[in-house]
């Protein structure tokens, strides 16, 4: 079951920003913690040493030389139990994603633009939960 009332701790790096402040305005409402927002991927790394989210939005198109698969990438070679939310309009991120080792038995979700609001909380809570469920888990077995 997933839990409607949690709130989280979510970054969110978007490179428009009339979408970033929606994504924003919208998560905040519902009663998450929007620690950092970024239009690029430039600086994100020493941010979230700083406070760790519980979830990432990211888009994969992003200005500069990294995109948001490189973005997630060194986010789990960090936080190897990151729930990440890609949120595209590239419709083969999924196969990309699927594709790449690093990914495999991750936590993460890819939403295709235009993607509903509504979609966005559940993702981030369904993540939010497998999370905690997975760790809940693990403690269990040691």
């Amino acid at each position: 079951m997933v839990d409607t009332k949690k709130c989280l701790k979510i970054m969110i790096i978007e490179d428009e920003e009339d979408i970033l402040t929606l994504y924003n305005d919208y998560l905040s409402s519902q009663g998450h913690q929007v620690i950092n927002r970024y239009v690029s991927a430039d600086s994100i790394m020493n941010d979230i040493e700083r406070d760790t989210p519980d979830v990432y939005l990211i888009d994969y198109r992003l200005p500069g030389n990294k995109n948001g698969i490189d973005v997630a990438i060194e986010i789990l070679n960090k936080y190897p139990s990151a729930s990440i939310v890609f949120i595209t309009a590239d419709e083969h991120l999924h196969r990309k994603i699927s594709n790449n080792p690093v990914f495999f038995g991750k936590n993460t979700d890819v939403l295709l633009k235009p993607v509903r609001l509504d979609q966005i909380q559940r993702s981030v809570l369904d993540l939010s939960n497998k999370s905690k469920s997975s760790l809940n888990h693990s403690v269990q077995l040691v």
